[in-house]
């Protein structure tokens, strides 16, 4: 008799913590979505399993409206004024524990930092080297048009012979990042004219087996990371438990990143007078390295150093190639041939003093309306991280007029602000025209285009 009351008191505080709470007493209760994603976290885990997960939220908006439930604790917005409250500046919302998994070498880096006192430190030691000025001369726009140039030879090779671009515009993302980051002696790539130990390091970033991965790593963090740490006989009989086989996503790239700083501080220490040559991030903050010792604000010890690095070229390598070959994609279409034509005239009407080894100069494509416009849409409608956001506040506050516990895991998404049929008109089109239009409506558009995020977390790379 007592079992069977024990069972019942059970099964009824269950009954109430985990059903009949969440569902009408939460104050998250009063927030529109479907019961599922309200009562467990394993339904949007579903559909982030067949890769639906940021699709399956849009829908949700289309139908509930700009703020719906995703999950027990989680609710995403789709306003203008969600995202002011959220991300502006002085908002009061850190980003989340999700964000820990882009650690590299167990250190912390601007992409991951929860405080905006501690990634407003670091963002000062290199903001200035992606200014726009900067990347629009000296030996940056140099980098870039050299990259340019080698990889259109790089096509003009192949000659009639299709080439798969994916690949490709990878060779030439990591190429362009690793000099821009590291200098050509020290962890710059040479993918795109033939270097095999360079684009092997692409294998497991191309390696499709690591959309599954990022899936156990974001709703199984504890159980992956045992996975991949086993040794000996347990890490052999584990094998086909492998979400992705070893080597893991980023492997190579992580351990070419910490060969380059270690290059760079064997030098630094041995010849120093040649070390600092060339301006890039390495060199930026290993003057800081010297300049701030011990463990005050701005102070940065090698690891530091390398985990900054290398996340900068994780974020900009795909991020780069996705978007260049949605662009060539979408102008590639027979609807968008007469696209692509106003394209090529644009650019052939450039003066040879625009032009620079036959390749046009930073300078003079900056002036070219069409060109930006369809860069515009492409990252409009292909933004290069589309999916949510995560950030959190420690007290209660109100979004779009509900009440938010403190807590509460908050997200927006590029994919849902740049489907808003009430600003972007045929929002599934690609219509470069769009942000050739009136002033007026070309404004809105702008305070929904969120391809950068916005306020002091937002993309540093932009430029």
């Amino acid at each position: 008799m007592l079992a069977f009351i024990l069972s019942i008191a059970f099964l009824a505080v269950s009954a109430y913590q985990y059903i009949i709470g969440p569902l009408y007493f939460d104050r998250k209760s009063k927030i529109p979505g479907p019961t599922s994603f309200a009562l467990t976290k394993w339904r949007l885990a579903f559909e982030d399993w067949r890769g639906h997960r940021t699709q399956a939220i849009n829908k949700l908006h289309q139908q509930y409206g700009p703020v719906v439930r995703i999950g027990p604790n989680e609710i995403h917005c789709n306003s203008l004024t969600a995202l002011r409250t959220i991300y502006g500046a002085g908002s009061g919302f850190e980003r989340t524990a999700f964000y820990r998994m882009f650690d590299v070498y167990g250190k912390q880096n601007l992409f991951t930092f929860y405080s905006t006192k501690a990634h407003g430190e670091r963002k000062k030691l290199v903001a200035n080297a992606y200014s726009k000025s900067l990347m629009m001369k000296g030996v940056a726009a140099s980098m870039v048009q050299t990259k340019v140039s080698q990889y259109m030879a790089f096509l003009e090779a192949k000659d009639t012979e299709p080439d798969e671009i994916f690949s490709s515009l990878h060779y030439f993302s990591i190429d362009s990042i690793t000099h821009f980051l590291y200098g050509s002696r020290f962890g710059g790539t040479s993918a795109l004219t033939g270097n095999i130990k360079d684009r092997g390091l692409l294998s497991d970033i191309l390696n499709p087996a690591r959309r599954r991965l990022s899936w156990f790593a974001v709703h199984l963090p504890t159980f992956t990371k045992w996975l991949y740490t086993r040794k000996g006989l347990m890490e052999s009989l584990l094998v086909p438990l492998l979400p992705m086989q070893k080597p893991a996503t980023y492997t190579g790239i992580r351990i070419h990143a910490l060969e380059a700083l270690q290059r760079f501080q064997h030098a630094a220490e041995t010849e120093p007078g040649t070390t600092f040559t060339e301006s890039t991030i390495m060199t930026q903050l290993w003057k800081s390295h010297e300049s701030v010792k011990g463990a005050g604000p701005g102070a940065l010890d090698s690891l530091d150093i390398a985990s900054e690095c290398a996340d900068h070229l994780l974020a900009g390598i795909d991020t780069t190639a996705d978007t260049l070959m949605f662009l060539i994609w979408a102008l590639s279409r027979p609807q968008n041939a007469h696209l692509q034509r106003r394209l090529i005239d644009e650019l052939c009407a450039l003066p040879d003093h625009a032009l620079e080894n036959g390749v046009p100069k930073l300078e003079a494509l900056d002036a070219l309306p069409f060109l930006a416009a369809v860069i515009r849409e492409t990252l409009r409608l292909y933004a290069p991280l589309p999916a949510s956001e995560p950030r959190s506040i420690g007290v209660d506050c109100v979004i779009d007029g509900y009440s938010i516990p403190a807590g509460t895991v908050v997200n927006m998404s590029p994919y849902s602000l740049h489907r808003n049929e009430n600003v972007f008109l045929d929002a599934l089109k690609f219509d470069p025209d769009r942000w050739l239009g009136p002033k007026e409506q070309v404004a809105v558009m702008n305070r929904w285009f969120w391809a950068f995020s916005s306020g002091g977390r937002m993309c540093i790379g932009l430029q």
